[in-house]
């Protein structure tokens, strides 16, 4: 996330939590991706006096009823590795004509002084049969992309975040990011 908000927004000054060394990240304790991200954004803005921006994510599987979603990095136990996590999806998902799925991302915006604005994009794709790629991280391996014919794994970092939802939802706060400066 923060290679493309230094491209994105290379005049602004850019702190992450491990600038704030005494700074404890919140509990995740919303029911939503914007719950979630709101809540770390409104307590890091809080204790820091400055903008703070946070997302939540998940990958959704049309099949599985929208799981991991929410609960994508505890999805097998949070000390799972993404590669038995990705066994796991792979195998409940064995004989499913419907791979359908998409990676979600909210992000939101918070200043002590100002209302959190939340925003959102989606990145559609389908859930391949075995992982491929040795790129990204989490579930990039079984994650394919129709119109790009691989898994997102099998980007390059500059391919992924022109079509990735992060990379989608950066470009959006950046835009509103700026209208809130000037």
């Amino acid at each position: 996330m923060m290679t493309i908000l230094a491209q994105l927004l290379p005049e602004v000054e850019i702190l992450t939590l491990l600038d704030f060394p005494h700074q404890q990240e919140p509990e995740e304790t919303g029911t939503t991706y914007a719950e979630n991200a709101t809540i770390k954004a409104e307590h890091a803005a809080a204790h820091t006096g400055e903008w703070c921006l946070a997302d939540d994510a998940g990958l959704e599987i049309d099949a599985l009823g929208g799981a991991p979603g929410l609960y994508s990095k505890r999805f097998g136990g949070e000390e799972m590795p993404f590669p038995e996590k990705m066994g796991l999806l792979l195998a409940e998902l064995e004989g499913q004509a419907n791979r359908s799925a998409r990676f979600r991302c909210c992000v939101a915006l918070a200043n002590p002084s100002h209302d959190t604005r939340v925003f959102e994009a989606c990145c559609e794709g389908t859930i391949a049969t075995t992982p491929s790629g040795r790129g990204g991280f989490g579930y990039d391996p079984i994650f394919w992309l129709p119109e790009m014919g691989c898994t997102m794994a099998d980007l390059t970092s500059d391919q992924k975040h022109a079509i990735s939802h992060r990379g989608k939802v950066l470009r959006l706060f950046a835009l509103a990011f700026e209208s809130l400066r000037h």
